[in-house]
């Protein structure tokens, strides 16, 4: 897997992730929308650590910067 993030990318993600989770253990979104919302954070989550989005491979996305 080639890294296909940059920085802002990954910031964005976990401060996604860290609302969604806030707003869950807050009680403001609750049943199926809370599960969906917090598997979205944790998938943040994971991409983020991995530096690596599969869903920007098909369509050749990188926010990562690239090198001189």
């Amino acid at each position: 897997m080639k890294a296909n993030m940059g920085t802002a990318d990954k910031v964005v993600r976990i401060l996604a992730a860290i609302l969604i989770g806030v707003l869950y253990f807050m009680g403001q979104i609750t049943g199926t929308v809370a599960i969906i919302l917090m598997a979205v954070a944790v998938i943040f989550i994971a991409t983020s650590f991995m530096s690596f989005c599969p869903l920007y491979l098909p369509f050749g996305i990188s926010t990562k910067k690239k090198e001189s």
